[in-house]
């Protein structure tokens, strides 16, 4: 096939870009009434709705919420039974997500000034988080590992995950991921339904602080129409790629990593920026001789004709100011000495540094979390972290001296405003000398 090709010296090249990488979520109003249907109806009825929605779009006839439900036992049979072959692999990436998201865990500080006020800030984990794990088309044991552990390690006391199983054929390795990463129980429930029980709780499904995961438009709906009764993580559009390259690796890996992201969604997003006009060409050869060869070749073929080009710049500076402007999910920066020029790159979900760093390695088992920003918000958001399950709450301790040296200070500040219980709140104890 060929690929659109962009090139930053023509007049049209801003508006060309613009239009390449613009997604807008598309709110789509019969899923939004479908979803808030949905939720009042789980609302209402609890249990006896998620049994019929899991009957009506997952093929569970005729179970019970016992029946959708899996406790520690299960999960920790799931592990056991997996074949060593395939549980290694999972422990060795459980324990390397684990020992990186160790580093992000935040503590508890306060300090003293000099008349004894004590300030201070007290970080404590949420108590209950609703994980969202996909179990339609494909399963993600990875994104158990990426959701759950850091949760963990921020010391949430209870991981209640969900997922789909249509035809009830559970995937034992989901299940073994759930184990390894600490989930306490699971419910074999899915779309917009799971998340309402686990926004609202019902009978058998506990009411939640904070839901996480990814999941399709009406999942996605739902965690939108649920936030502010619980927290979420973020509302995810569909996967990113940008790289930029110098011609240090070989065409057909730039190839191979744009597959690896457009596999993913018809409207994936997959970009490389080359100053190199003949590697680009290389590249684009690369792409038309491996792309019959892939399983999904239709699913890439149309990432690639909706949202892909191949991109001359003047340079590598200009490659990096283009990519921060877009903000990607994930940057490979597949030049000789990225160090060099990561500096000029300021925002990205996840950055891969140099030619032998592949996304797909950060997908599964590199360490950092594979729950990143998309659609440009890469500006202002970050990768899921433990941060995003811990609360910090603000410590303020005055003495007498503190409030008699404070007191005033508040008291101008909120006449100011027009507040004056505020200032004579403030004013009582500024003016007691017991």
């Amino acid at each position: 096939m060929k690929v659109r090709r962009l090139d930053t010296a023509d007049a049209t090249f801003t508006e060309a870009l613009e239009s390449l990488t613009r997604y807008e979520a598309a709110l789509d109003d019969r899923v939004q009434e479908t979803v808030r249907g949905i939720i009042a109806d789980v609302r209402m009825r609890g249990d006896a709705a998620l049994i019929e929605y899991t009957a009506r779009f997952d093929g569970a006839v005729g179970t019970s919420m016992a029946g959708l439900t899996i406790g520690p036992e299960g999960l920790r049979a799931a592990l056991d039974g997996l074949d060593p072959e395939v549980s290694a692999p999972l422990r060795s990436a459980a324990e390397r997500v684990r020992r990186y998201h160790e580093h992000q865990l935040a503590q508890s500080w306060q300090y003293t000034e000099p008349d004894g006020t004590v300030l201070g800030q007290r970080i404590t984990a949420l108590d209950r988080v609703g994980i969202y794990v996909p179990g339609g088309k494909a399963a993600y044991p990875s994104s158990v590992l990426m959701n759950a552990i850091p949760a963990r390690i921020a010391g949430v006391s209870e991981l209640v995950m969900v997922t789909p199983v249509p035809r009830g054929e559970r995937n034992p390795l989901v299940l073994a991921a759930a184990a390894l990463a600490g989930v306490d129980r699971v419910f074999t429930i899915g779309g917009a339904q799971a998340v309402a029980a686990l926004a609202y709780g019902t009978a058998t499904v506990p009411r939640v602080d904070k839901i996480v995961g990814p999941g399709n438009a009406y999942v996605a709906a739902a965690k939108r129409q649920v936030f502010g009764q619980v927290g979420i993580d973020m509302i995810a559009g569909p996967s990113e790629i940008l790289i930029i390259a110098d011609g240090c690796a070989p065409p057909d890996w730039m190839a191979m990593d744009l597959f690896s992201q457009a596999e993913h969604d018809e409207l994936a997003q997959v970009l490389i920026l080359s100053p190199d006009p003949a590697y680009l060409d290389r590249v684009a050869e690369s792409i038309a001789r491996l792309l019959p060869g892939m399983p999904r070749k239709e699913v890439i073929e149309s990432s690639l004709g909706a949202r892909g080009a191949l991109i001359r710049t003047r340079d590598l500076e200009e490659a990096c100011e283009i990519a921060s402007r877009i903000a990607p999910e994930h940057l490979e920066l597949a030049v000789e000495d990225p160090q060099t020029w990561l500096p000029r790159l300021r925002n990205a979900g996840a950055i891969f540094l140099g030619r032998w760093s592949s996304e797909a390695v950060g997908d599964y088992c590199a360490g950092p979390n594979h729950v990143l920003p998309t659609s440009g918000t890469a500006r202002f958001s970050s990768p899921l972290g433990v941060y995003d399950f811990q609360k910090r709450t603000s410590l303020i301790g005055l003495t007498a001296d503190g409030a008699r040296r404070l007191g005033g200070l508040a008291a101008t500040l909120a006449r100011g405003e027009g507040l004056e219980a505020h200032a004579q709140s403030a004013e009582y104890r500024e003016k007691e000398t017991g």
